[in-house]
């Protein structure tokens, strides 16, 4: 049941979204839209980054990616996934066996998306523009591609 994402720009997704928990103490993304041109991840926020945050924020994303981290999937049952993720953001279909995308030992998180074996399939992450408003970030992104 895996979503038409293009597998770049998902698993750059997915690197952002631990690296914005690692470096903010934030949720993750609470609404996102994966484009093969480029994307966007909406976090709930106190304030606009700062530039130097968000160098920071590319520069420790493309770190992860270029550690080469094997991409892998793992099932679980979802008694067990509830105990570890927040399960609401997926789709009711995906039963009681729950896919949990592995970015080495980097990220792990439920979802039903297309992603690479390897990050280093992924390319050079840069943040194209952001915008704050109503306790709403909102980071725009793309990937260029090897």
């Amino acid at each position: 049941m895996a979503k038409e994402y293009p597998a770049t720009m998902h698993t750059a997704e997915h690197i952002l979204n631990q690296t914005m928990v690692r470096m903010f103490n934030c949720s993750r993304s609470f609404s996102n839209h994966i484009e093969k041109k480029k994307s966007k991840c909406d976090y709930h926020f106190e304030r606009d980054l700062t530039q130097e945050e968000v160098n920071e924020l590319q520069s420790r994303v493309n770190n992860v990616i270029r550690q080469n981290f094997d991409v892998k999937e793992e099932f679980i049952p979802r008694k067990d996934a509830a105990e570890l993720f927040d399960l609401d953001r997926l789709p009711d279909a995906v039963g009681e066996t729950i896919r949990i995308i592995k970015v080495g030992d980097y990220d792990s998180c439920p979802c039903i998306g297309q992603h690479v074996n390897n990050t280093a399939e992924i390319g050079e992450f840069s943040i194209i523009s952001r915008n704050f408003e109503d306790g709403v970030l909102r980071l725009r992104f793309k990937v260029e591609n090897k």
